[in-house]
This record gives C-alpha cells, sequence and structure tokens, in this order.
C-alpha cells in the first residue's frame, strides 16, 4: 500500500493543477444574433423581386435562378400537371416557349405564420408556346424561410377566362 501511496499523492496534485488552471468565468462563445424579421411590407417588396427573377429565368430559358430559388421538395402546378424542381430546371432549355416581355401585378401577401408566406399576383406575357398566345394567368406561390433564406416551395397557376 505504501508503494502507491506518492502515486496517488502525483495524481491528485495533476489533477488539482488542472481543475485550478482552468477559467471559472468561462462561457460559451456568444451566438450571432438573429437577423430581424422583415415587416409584412418588406417581405412583400423582396418576394416580388424573386417572382420576378423567376419569370426572367422563364423568359430566358434559364435554370440556374430557379436551381438556387426552389426549394428541394418544391412543387409546381400547371396545365401540363405536376412537376418537382428537377422537371422544372431541365425543361428550361427544351421550353416550347418564345416570351418578349411580361408584367406582373395585383400582389397579395398573406403571411402563413411567421415563416411561410402565401403570394398572389396576375402574370400577362407577351409570346407564345407551342406556337399560342401565352394567356394571361393568377399565380400563387408558396414561400418558405428556410435557414434565413427565402425559397419557394409551390407555384401554381390558373388561366384567367374572359367572359
Amino acid at each position: 500500500m505504501k508503494r502507491y501511496l506518492p502515486l496517488a499523492a502525483l495524481c491528485i496534485l495533476a489533477f488539482a493543477t488542472f481543475s485550478f488552471a482552468q477559467d471559472p468565468t468561462a462561457s460559451p462563445s456568444p451566438s450571432p444574433k438573429p437577423k430581424p424579421r422583415l415587416s409584412k411590407a418588406a417581405l412583400l417588396k423582396k418576394l416580388q423581386a424573386s417572382e420576378t427573377t423567376l419569370w426572367n429565368a422563364w423568359k430566358d430559358k434559364d435554370a440556374k435562378p430557379f436551381n438556387s430559388w426552389l426549394t428541394p421538395d418544391a412543387v409546381m402546378v400547371g396545365g401540363t400537371g405536376v412537376a418537382g424542381k428537377k422537371d422544372v430546371a431541365s425543361a428550361m432549355a427544351s421550353m416550347p416557349c418564345e416570351v418578349k416581355s411580361f408584367t406582373l401585378s395585383d400582389w397579395k401577401l398573406t403571411m402563413i405564420d411567421v415563416d411561410h408566406a402565401f403570394l398572389t399576383y396576375k402574370g400577362m406575357a407577351d409570346g407564345s408556346c407551342a406556337g399560342k398566345p401565352i394567356p394571361p394567368v393568377w399565380a400563387s406561390s408558396v414561400w418558405v424561410n428556410r435557414k434565413g433564406k427565402w425559397m419557394a416551395f409551390s407555384h401554381q397557376e390558373t388561366n384567367i377566362e374572359t367572359p
């Protein structure tokens, strides 16, 4: 037993040294302050710009904005059926549409909750798809805030019927 007494004393001394060497006021690193929430008017302006970017990408047959702004699980509903993000992005180059210009108007934003927004508007395009004029549409999109970035989760269009 006497053989182990110096070893035990050395271990106690070593552990005591480590204990006293710790900073007693150590605190976790401060987490970054969360970004303040946008007002409804500011969010409407931001989402209008994002929708306009996607319509410009459609006009220019550019898949990059769709790959950036659509959630991986995005759903698009239109006259040809239901499509996902990959379907929309891959169809851009071969799309049989020639769009000269477009206008978006009658915007309305409805908040579902703080991270989900429902955006509706009217879209009119000057151009043709498969040789037929592009009809005016009422469009709706659901936007979601994922890790601080607003992304399009769903988009749907309904042709406006003229009486």
